[in-house]
């Protein structure tokens, strides 16, 4: 109950004024007791979740859960984030502590001058990207890569209430956009892929977040041959397809998309529909913290221009 407690206090936090959670916290001891209930006697189950679409900026189909079973989600990411963050490789940036995207650009360019020889070698980036990924997350495989790393039985059966309240259009197939466990649950499963590319290929300069990927070499025979091993062991270990689309091999000194940029050895650019999206939001009046989010993300690249015409800089 005391665990609950203070998963509670880490969850409320920015949310107080949130319509659901205020009537939650109305009758907040009788729904931690009865949640705390539904644990000690195994009869919990997840209830259904609301869906909604937002751009992002392609569109998403985000589903949110109730209340309750949000506080779980904390309670659950609480107690596996850091057992499975300190097996996870360096470089995977995703919805992790002291990670995240510009420590992914900075990385990104230590790969490319080092590949490069400080700009004087062609550096070729295999970049990659994995078709439909949250919805093609297979159940059975979560399950027994979960079982190989927790033996304790409540746990997993409690993962398991999570993973299997939510499917796409097939049974046992997708995790929902929009829950914490899911988060983590990707980097657990994208974790296989990992140790797959620095264990058995010995892959150097290979970085990755969420199902955006990027290897690094001066051989483009080598990134070419790389390519259908990885497309392999993405279908049959963990029933993934790339993107036939969103897969390619590129110099860098032709630029680099990755994770909303177009990476150059000596600048950074914001992506087309990014910037149309920018001046979009930012032409009627905006809030003050769209601005300051904007000025946020505009300062990691070469975008004086965009802010000049936004008025982001005077």
């Amino acid at each position: 109950m005391e665990n609950l407690l203070i998963t509670w206090e880490r969850f409320i936090r920015g949310k107080r004024h949130k319509t659901d959670v205020m009537k939650f916290e109305a009758k907040l001891a009788d729904n931690l007791v009865e949640l705390h209930t539904m644990l000690q006697t195994r009869t919990y189950e997840h209830a259904s979740y609301s869906a909604f679409n937002i751009s992002d900026p392609k569109p998403r189909n985000i589903h949110k859960a109730v209340v309750r079973d949000r506080v779980l989600h904390h309670l659950i990411y609480k107690e596996l984030y850091w057992y499975f963050d300190a097996r996870f490789i360096f470089d995977s940036y995703s919805c992790r502590k002291n990670k995240g995207t510009h420590r992914a650009f900075k990385r990104f360019k230590v790969f490319a001058d080092k590949v490069s020889k400080n700009n004087t070698r062609t550096c070729y980036v295999l970049k990659c990207d994995i078709k439909k990924f949250f919805a093609s997350i297979n159940h059975e495989i979560l399950r027994s890569i979960i079982a190989r790393h927790i033996s304790d039985e409540e746990m997993r059966w409690l993962i398991n209430q999570v993973v299997k309240s939510f499917h796409t259009t097939q049974e046992g197939v997708g995790l929902p956009l929009g829950n914490l466990t899911s988060q983590l649950l990707v980097n657990i499963y994208m974790h296989e892929f990992d140790m797959f590319m620095k264990q058995e290929l010995r892959v150097k300069y290979y970085i990755r977040y969420a199902d955006d990927f990027a290897i690094l070499s001066d051989d483009k025979k080598y990134l070419e041959e790389l390519l259908p091993k990885i497309s392999v062991f993405l279908n049959k270990k963990l029933n993934l397809q790339l993107h036939e689309h969103k897969v390619y091999i590129k110099t860098y000194a032709t630029g680099v998309d990755f994770l909303g940029w177009i990476h150059f050895p000596y600048h950074r650019q914001i992506r087309s529909t990014t910037k149309r999206k920018i001046m979009r939001n930012l032409k009627w009046y905006p809030k003050p913290q769209t601005v300051s989010s904007y000025r946020g993300l505009l300062g990691y690249g070469d975008t004086y221009k965009i802010q000049k015409m936004t008025g982001i800089r005077d």
